[in-house]
């Protein structure tokens, strides 16, 4: 038995994991596990999605190979355990990048597909999932199923944003774009307002792929922020050759968070005041524009040995600023913050997975520090605004959220029962599907 973590660090429980080797010898490997299971990656999930404490992990982190690659037409076909930084670094230099990609790249493909991740360019690209071709799925019984929006289509849209549950993701197919190179070209613009930023975003739609937002959220109702967006680089051959992005390690484990009431206030003011200057646009490597905190692994040991929390939630838009006005009047009332904040708005599209996270309207992410009572205290006053707005929560990024809340937020969770497979659990299944 193991000790596993997710990245939010709130747990630290014991887990039998197996190693699946190969996708070929996934069926015998799942056979040996006694009770049931859940597939587990990288780890970069905040909360309790892939954990499953004094059971069973499969995990995929080496089923990471490429199977092949279609130069021309630019599809992919993966181990599920494959992480997108080699898809990225590996196939760049043949013209190709992943089409939609989060705020980091140490995830898995197995892990995009069953939270159906998404980025800063949702408003042109979608989700991860409009451009999946199709999963290789092996269930716990034995049965392999190929699925596809052709093939077993309602497999296919049970699996995408389905957290696991529907059985071991062993394969995929990808379509890539097509790419001059990797240098975005940025521009940071302050807003000192969320009138402000719902400008700046309407304004930045047509004419900016990507687009996404820092907001103070200590300051309350008129927050500053930074207002980031970027487009990739026209001809990109006149640039420099890429280089590779040299990682640091964050060097210690606090006793405590070093995200606290003394010291959030001088960090927003510093991060605020210090790029609100950077105003022209600039030339950024496509790893610095796309994953920044990837360049500090094991950055979330910052917030010390209790944890955090991160809550994301979506709104629709007609009421998006009036949730997002009141969401930041609490925030500031309770007496929390975030430094980790972050406001966009997602296009006018919805993902055909059942528990798909994406959604038009817009999405605010919050980390805080593990403090307990207080600190869930004020996610219940989180969750009451997004329940009376109609939104939900990110499963990827929960721990903690009520039956209820997921119910009305996920409201085909219905139809997902009977894709699950009978051999398959974790703690999030137990808490919100009771499974």
């Amino acid at each position: 038995m193991n000790k596993i973590q997710s990245w939010g660090r709130l747990t630290n429980n014991k887990h039998r994991v197996i190693s699946l080797i190969n996708s070929n010898s996934v069926i015998n490997q799942i056979n040996l596990t006694s009770n049931k299971g859940i597939s587990h990656g990288m780890g970069r999930s905040y909360g309790d999605v892939a954990l499953n404490r004094n059971n069973t992990i499969w995990l995929t982190t080496q089923l990471n190979h490429f199977i092949s690659f279609n130069l021309k037409t630019g599809i992919l076909q993966c181990e599920a355990g494959v992480i997108l930084q080699d898809i990225q670094r590996s196939l760049l230099p043949q013209g190709w990048l992943l089409p939609v990609t989060p705020g980091t790249q140490m995830i898995t493909v197995g892990g995009a597909i069953a939270n159906d991740i998404h980025g800063k360019n949702h408003h042109h690209f979608g989700s991860f999932g409009d451009h999946l071709i199709s999963i290789k799925l092996v269930r716990t019984n034995g049965e392999v199923i190929n699925c596809s929006r052709l093939e077993n289509p309602e497999w296919f849209f049970a699996t995408l944003g389905g957290i696991g549950l529907t059985g071991v993701i062993v394969e995929a197919t990808l379509q890539l774009r097509a790419i001059e190179g990797g240098w975005i070209e940025a521009e940071t613009v302050p807003y000192y307002s969320l009138n402000d930023f719902f400008t700046l975003s309407d304004q930045s739609i047509a004419d900016w792929e990507h687009s996404v937002s820092w907001i103070d959220c200590v300051q309350g109702k008129e927050a500053n922020g930074l207002f980031i967006r970027g487009n990739f680089a026209k001809q990109q051959h006149q640039y420099p050759h890429l280089p590779t992005i040299q990682d640091k390690t964050f060097p210690i484990s606090p006793p405590f968070s070093l995200v606290n009431r003394l010291s959030l206030p001088l960090f927003n003011f510093a991060y605020f005041h210090n790029n609100k200057r950077k105003t022209k646009t600039q030339r950024l490597h496509y790893e610095k524009f796309f994953y920044p905190l990837d360049a500090l692994q094991q950055w979330n040991k910052m917030y010390g040995k209790k944890g955090f929390y991160q809550y994301q939630c979506v709104v629709p838009r007609h009421i998006g600023q009036e949730a997002i006005h009141e969401m930041l009047k609490v925030i500031k009332k309770s007496g929390e913050g975030s430094f980790l904040a972050v406001l966009k708005t997602f296009g006018d599209r919805e993902s055909g997975g059942l528990l798909s996270f994406p959604r038009s309207g817009v999405t605010l992410a919050l980390d805080f520090p593990n403090r307990g009572d207080k600190t869930l205290k004020l996610f219940n006053e989180l969750d009451r605004i997004t329940a009376e707005a109609e939104g939900r929560l990110y499963l990827a990024k929960d721990t903690r959220m009520s039956r209820d809340l997921f119910e009305m937020g996920y409201p085909r969770f219905n139809e997902f029962f009977k894709y699950i497979d009978p051999g398959i659990s974790s703690e999030m299944s137990r808490r919100l599907l009771g499974v």
